[in-house]
């Protein structure tokens, strides 16, 4: 991936690539789905988040695995649409704020989910092989531990890890600040794990 500078695009074209990211990671896939199938507000139940693990929690499988993979594939497209229309190195920027979209969507008061999802779909516009790096990690800590948010945590930390080891230092800083976005948003699984009350993978109850 080439050096990156940002403002090399000009500032009409910056704005326009955030706008598209943030607008396109701002739809609310889960909430939308939810309700469609007559399920009610999905931010009623569960952890109130519009992401694929609350979705999961109305007993609809199908709809959670159609909201994980759109919630990923937003922030895919933003990124390569970004590329194609202003270049390459538009993709992280767009991908960024696709992931600051689905956090924070300004159609539901800036209240959204925890973003692992679009974290993914991100690298999978802008860096197809980090995506295997994510799922070795993911799938290695949740074999040992059975806890699918320590996972998740895990596999977002080795991503700019990895990245700067490549020497791939743009990627690495702004998938440094996503590690730790997501960190934030997790801060109540991360007090559960403290606790040892997190819910384990296949534990009902």
């Amino acid at each position: 991936m080439p050096t990156i500078d940002y403002l090399a695009i000009g500032w009409p074209a910056l704005i326009a690539v955030l706008s598209l990211g943030y607008l396109l990671g701002s739809i609310p896939f889960g909430y939308v789905l939810t309700k469609m199938a007559g399920l009610g507000d999905v931010r009623s139940i569960g952890s109130g988040n519009i992401g694929a693990t609350n979705v999961l929690r109305t007993g609809n499988k199908k709809l959670a695995a159609a909201t994980l993979l759109l919630d990923a594939l937003k922030a895919t497209v933003a990124a390569v649409v970004a590329q194609l229309v202003f270049g390459e190195n538009a993709g992280l920027l767009a991908g960024f704020a696709a992931f600051i979209g689905h956090l924070f969507p300004i159609w539901l008061g800036f209240k959204g989910g925890k973003g692992v999802a679009t974290y993914i779909g991100m690298l999978l516009g802008v860096a197809p092989l980090m995506v295997l790096v994510f799922a070795l990690a993911w799938l290695s800590v949740a074999f040992i531990t059975r806890y699918s948010s320590l996972s998740a945590l895990v596999a977002t930390l080795a991503i700019p890890i990895v990245l700067w080891i490549l020497g791939v230092e743009e990627a690495a800083l702004i998938t440094s600040a996503m590690t730790a976005i997501t960190f934030w948003r997790h801060k109540a699984n991360i007090e559960r794990l403290i606790a040892g009350t997190e819910s384990k993978i296949g534990k009902k109850g």
